[in-house]
């Protein structure tokens, strides 16, 4: 799959090359990176640059075109631009280092994931190879801070790597490769924290939103998105309130709820929003099979980014039976 420059003349200022831009205002220079998923925290996918415009966009054309590997599978995120270097991921989680100048690839960096889900032996028992995927391999991009560069893959795993020359620096295990998690996701950076959710709602999961120390991988909080076996103790109060909206024998199911994408940051409101899935299984008839709104499944979570402490929610479609 062809990742193509179509800037023509202005691809090399667009990428950061300061000794053609001077005296050009709002250009593209190391002080207007796209460093994470939308640009910036709040996600506004805006960006400050002038250069091109509704007078010249017309001369714009074909700088250059690089193929990346994309091997069944769709290529969902947008590279990310800092210093002069676009960032991406292919399906399976590779991700690539390219110049932005000229489509050179500069590195590139493979979590060597299974492509088969199972195998069986002779006596027909299965062992687990790779992640269960509900809708085929994707990955939704990366983000860069402080010279790292973080990815989710698609076997739950959260990693760092050095951003100049692709060297693994830390992996954290999100969640556990025998169960049915995977990370689809681009994962966010906020005040110092690697903050990923989870995918697999399809398949019995419990869904979470967890933060990461982006120096070190080491767990900061979890938050979970829908409540667990009740004889034991709730993780938190919000899960408490949650369960009171669920009957039957619902945990072991999973509940599903995996915020596997949407996220964004109101540094003025220090919180960080969270949109959570579907349920699992989808039907509510047969997770909780006496009615109730089944929190926080399908909902907009709001929670503070330095703790994972819950302060509110609104549920977008209550006892969703739909996916």
């Amino acid at each position: 799959m062809p990742l193509c420059a179509a800037l023509g003349w202005t691809a090399i200022q667009a990428s950061g090359a300061a000794g053609l831009q001077a005296g050009v205002p709002g250009a593209a220079g190391a002080d207007q990176p796209w460093p994470m998923y939308g640009r910036d925290q709040s996600e506004t996918h805006y960006s400050p640059l002038t250069l091109i415009s509704q007078d010249n966009v017309q001369r714009l054309g074909l700088a250059w075109a690089t193929e990346v590997d994309a091997f069944a599978g769709q290529i969902q995120g947008t590279p990310l631009v800092v210093d002069g270097t676009l960032f991406g991921t292919t399906p399976w989680s590779v991700v690539f280092a390219i110049d932005a100048r000229t489509g050179a690839l500069k590195w590139r960096w493979d979590p060597q994931i299974p492509q088969q889900t199972f195998s069986t032996d002779a006596r027909g028992l299965r062992k687990r190879l790779g992640p269960s995927l509900c809708c085929g391999p994707v990955n939704r991009g990366v983000a860069y801070h402080d010279g790292k560069v973080f990815v989710g893959t698609l076997d739950s795993r959260l990693v760092a790597l050095d951003a100049g020359t692709g060297r693994q620096v830390w992996s954290t295990q999100v969640a556990s490769k025998v169960d049915d998690y995977s990370i689809t996701s681009a994962p966010r950076v906020i005040k110092g924290k690697v903050i990923t959710g989870t995918s697999g709602s399809e398949f019995g999961v419990r869904g979470f939103v967890a933060a990461y120390d982006a120096d070190t991988g080491k767990e900061a909080w979890r938050f979970w998105t829908v409540p667990g076996d009740p004889s034991l103790p709730f993780e938190n109060a919000a899960m408490a309130t949650a369960a009171k909206t669920w009957t039957g024998a619902w945990w072991k199911y999973g509940g599903g709820g995996t915020p596997w994408d949407g996220m964004a940051y109101d540094p003025e409101l220090d919180l960080l929003y969270i949109g959570t899935g579907n349920g699992s299984p989808w039907s509510r008839q047969l997770r909780s099979p006496d009615g109730g709104d089944n929190l926080y499944l399908c909902s907009i979570l709001a929670i503070r980014p330095d703790t994972g402490e819950y302060v509110w929610h609104y549920q977008t479609t209550p006892a969703d039976n739909w996916d």
